[in-house]
């Protein structure tokens, strides 16, 4: 199990968020952190410390007022760490390449692929084929509805009628580097993790999967290890002291490793 680090950038700001908060209308959300330094900070410290394969994530909407203010934000952390980590919010087949070329490793991409409640495999595969499968990935964050974990979209306010299950990782893996999927309805408000989906996914191991939301604890991060069967990377976010939590940025690599 990896420790995978996280830049979230919301009004131009990096942030912790309560994940099923996050609303378009007057680009609102529910804070947990609002970080005094910029993204460049924060990919410096993961660069020093060695840790690759974090992400960053967008949160505002293209074309919302302060979009332009999160890919600066974002501009400054690539320019501290290139290629060292990956980029998702807005990414589309026409400005995947800027992020790349501006030093992200791979794009993660929900909202251009999943229209309509469905996949749009049209979309993916011209997505793949411009990116290459190697740096893209495929942000699988989910929210439990009628006992299934159903993808959300666009911030995640949206469910599409696609469910997180063995069958749709195996459908969707043939076209992307790794998946990353927050557990939205725990996402920020550090009260542990969902263990179902957790075991779901470690049932999968054809490519690497990341799992986001919930992690407040060691012991979660115990209970993690066991249930992803040690090969289910995890994000760690209001929880880490570097966001404002108590869980010990160092500590955690040291456990990760």
């Amino acid at each position: 199990m990896n420790f995978r680090p996280c830049i979230d950038i919301h009004n131009g700001r990096v942030k912790q968020i309560v994940g099923g908060s996050l609303l378009d209308a007057d680009n609102q959300a529910k804070e947990n952190f609002v970080s005094e330094q910029d993204g460049a900070f924060y990919a410096r410290l993961y660069r020093d410390s060695g840790i690759s394969g974090g992400h960053i994530i967008l949160l505002n909407k293209v074309d919302t007022a302060y979009y332009d203010a999160d890919v600066e934000q974002a501009r400054k952390a690539l320019l501290a760490y290139p290629g060292g980590l990956m980029l998702g919010g807005g990414i589309t087949a026409d400005n995947a390449g800027t992020f790349l070329d501006m030093g992200a490793s791979h794009v993660i991409v929900t909202s251009y692929v999943f229209v309509d409640g469905h996949v749009h495999y049209d979309r993916l595969k011209a997505l793949a084929e411009k990116v290459g499968k190697k740096r893209l990935v495929l942000d699988l964050s989910c929210r439990s509805r009628d006992g299934k974990y159903y993808i959300v979209t666009d911030r995640w306010q949206r469910f599409t009628e696609e469910t997180v299950c063995l069958e749709t990782l195996n459908r969707l893996s043939g076209y992307c580097d790794e998946f990353l999927i927050h557990a939205v309805d725990v996402e920020g408000r550090v009260s542990g993790i969902e263990e179902e989906l957790v075991s779901l996914l470690g049932q999968f191991t054809d490519i690497p999967v990341t799992y986001a939301g919930g992690v407040s604890s060691f012991a979660d991060l115990e209970t993690l290890k066991l249930l992803g069967r040690d090969h289910v990377d995890v994000t760690i976010g209001s929880a880490l002291d570097l966001f404002g939590g108590h869980m010990k940025y160092e500590d955690v690599i040291r456990y990760c490793k």
